[in-house]
């Protein structure tokens, strides 16, 4: 489901402030299709790619990585065979990838489609991977894992005062727009500023990169009843097709919870269960509860932007009469 839990990464609920779409009639258009995990962003894109002879790019922060199938609802081998997907099984779990990597390799993708004269169709929900891929954005210095460790010292010290003193000395821009309740953007402000000597709020400031096709945006709008309802559900068929079994063998081949890839709704709560913090049933609530506030971010994100079409979704209306529904505004947004 891509959904990071306590991450260096920038969370779904980040600030954002989207990017008008273009007039240029002249780029060729994609098409991105967004909502918050167990929407059918999954279902509905396989039928888009049949009938739009496209191929798929994976916004999900975690469905890239090997091994992770269960907790983040992947595509079924048969349907990764019938549907060319990017970004899906490509790294290792204790391999690092951040939303700034997957914007310039995923426009990289997205050129390389238009090529072979197919149609490239983004599906997700991390927020912050399509922001990056559809509007780009300043990507900021890779990671110094020395300081941003001691930086964490601090963190698990509940300094977290510390970190907001010191940010305001070097950018108090920042510090006066970053919520303290999430200190890892604390910390990220003060590793820019350590590895570059030039704060993160005039980095953010820098002319973002050029974009060479126009985004058509579709999202999946669920009452919120049912949207919860199909959550749990969800949840429920992954504790019970193996998703512990599936966190055991990722241990048996020595990854942990401390990963970036694993510290992740589902996967955190399992692990916390392995260890004995957790009963079997605060492990299944608790994954529930989770992924319902991670829902809830999503929308609140991809509600601030004003380029999403929302299509309607209702239990009666099947995955087709979706796509055909996007299928046809999205033909038409392309003349």
């Amino acid at each position: 489901m891509g959904q990071t839990a306590g991450s260096l990464a920038p969370h779904p609920d980040s600030e954002f402030h989207p990017v008008p779409s273009s007039a240029d009639t002249s780029k060729p258009k994609i098409l991105v299709v967004v909502g918050p995990t167990c929407s059918g962003k999954t279902a509905i894109s396989l039928v888009l790619a049949s009938k739009l002879d496209g191929e798929v790019i994976s916004a999900d922060s975690r469905q890239i990585y090997k091994y992770l199938d269960i907790g983040t609802a992947k595509p079924t081998p048969d349907e990764l065979r019938v549907t060319k997907h990017h970004f899906v099984n490509e790294l290792l779990p204790d391999q690092v990838f951040n939303a700034g990597e997957f914007g310039e390799r995923g426009r990289g993708v997205i050129q390389d489609i238009l090529r072979c004269h197919k149609l490239p169709i983004v599906v997700g929900g991390a927020g912050l991977y399509i922001r990056s891929l559809i509007d780009g954005f300043f990507e900021g210095p890779g990671a110094d894992m020395e300081f941003r460790n001691a930086m964490e010292g601090y963190i698990r010290a509940g300094e977290i005062g510390f970190l907001v003193d010191a940010l305001r000395k070097v950018d108090p821009e920042s510090a006066a727009t970053i919520d303290s309740t999430k200190p890892r953007r604390l910390v990220r402000a003060l590793e820019v500023h350590h590895l570059t000597g030039t704060t993160l709020s005039a980095l953010h400031r820098k002319k973002r990169v050029e974009i060479e096709f126009h985004p058509v945006l579709f999202g999946l709008n669920w009452n919120r009843k049912e949207l919860y309802r199909r959550i749990e559900d969800r949840c429920e068929q992954m504790i019970h097709g193996g998703l512990l079994h599936e966190v055991e063998h990722l241990e048996r081949m020595g990854y942990n919870a401390r990963l970036n890839a694993l510290n992740t709704v589902g996967y955190a709560e399992a692990f916390a269960y392995r260890r004995g913090e957790l009963s079997f049933d605060e492990f299944a609530r608790l994954f529930k509860q989770h992924s319902r506030q991670y829902a809830k971010r999503q929308l609140t994100w991809f509600r601030r932007d004003d380029r999403i079409t929302w299509i309607e979704m209702s239990k009666g209306k099947s995955s087709v009469e979706a796509a055909d529904e996007i299928s046809v505004e999205f033909q038409r947004a392309a003349r």
